[in-house]
């Protein structure tokens, strides 16, 4: 049981269902023949597997920070449970391109590449060369979750159409937000680690601001798709999570306490797994 979730931390496989639960809305939004079964599955392992490998990545590059912030050092690089070695660069390696190449033969050459992106976008651009130097990291980070909305997008259409780009867009606009939250529940240990979170460099008060006024725009774009062809069912979810989402934004400005801003990450959560159920529900079930 212990080796599981050293495993299931190591792969970063919770972020690894976000990414994959970002493809499967992007297939679903887009217009065309729908994927079999067969297909469906195939998209879901290799986002899975492509996130599993760039969230391997990041905690084999991160070993030393990781050490020093309490909400990562039981991190199996960190706690000996695993041996850190360059081996796991040829694990991880062979992970992505064995997702590359598996969307490539059962989908097409846009669908790799989207997946590849994503992956490449969190383990080199947000890892490896922003998220010791600016506080902007997690802005460009969340690009992978919008290249996974692509990537579900593409294997089903691989032009590029305005839902699938809307529902990147609001996956980009997502993520900061809901990882400034967290990072305010734990800027100290940020700060001590020599991190440059948003929290660590502007401040709560400063970051609680950004973050509503990122949450206000996310809900605004979350609306559009309205306008190309989404219907009431979408557009409720949209709202309801958002208005919550906004509320717990406001709180958190009012009151920029750890407890507020654990509330809000929290808030983001609910959003997103609003948004995305009354995503199906309106591709399934809407007339």
């Amino acid at each position: 049981m212990i080796a599981i979730k050293q495993y299931i931390n190591l792969f970063k496989l919770r972020i690894g269902f976000v990414i994959t639960l970002a493809a499967l809305g992007g297939m679903a939004i887009t217009p065309g023949q729908a994927l079999t079964s067969l297909q469906v599955l195939i998209l879901s392992l290799t986002v899975m597997m492509a996130s599993a490998a760039a969230g391997a990545f990041n905690q084999y590059f991160e070993r030393d920070i990781d050490a020093k912030m309490a909400r990562t050092n039981n991190r199996p690089f960190v706690n000996g449970f695993l041996q850190h070695g360059r081996k796991w660069l040829v694990i991880i390696g062979a992970m992505l391109a064995v997702a590359v190449t598996s969307a490539a033969f059962a989908f097409n050459a846009i669908t790799a590449l989207n997946i590849f992106l994503g992956a490449f976008t969190y383990a080199i651009v947000y890892t490896a060369w922003l998220k010791r130097r600016t506080w902007l990291n997690i802005v460009f980070g969340g690009l992978a979750g919008s290249f996974a909305v692509l990537a579900g997008a593409a294997a089903v259409d691989p032009s590029f159409g305005p839902l699938p780009g809307l529902l990147a867009l609001v996956l980009f606009l997502w993520t900061p937000p809901h990882f400034w939250s967290l990072a305010i529940v734990i800027r100290d240990q940020y700060a001590a680690a020599g991190v440059p979170m948003l929290p660590v460099i502007k401040g709560d008060k400063k970051a609680a601001r950004i973050i509503l006024g990122h949450t206000i725009l996310l809900v605004l774009v979350s609306l559009m798709p309205g306008f190309y062809g989404l219907g009431w069912i979408y557009l409720t979810g949209a709202l309801l999570g958002g208005a919550y989402f906004i509320i717990k934004s406001v709180q958190l400005l009012n009151h920029p306490t750890k407890q507020a801003a654990m509330a809000n990450f929290y808030a983001s959560l609910i959003h997103f797994s609003v948004l995305m159920i009354a995503l199906m529900l309106e591709v399934n079930f809407a007339t």
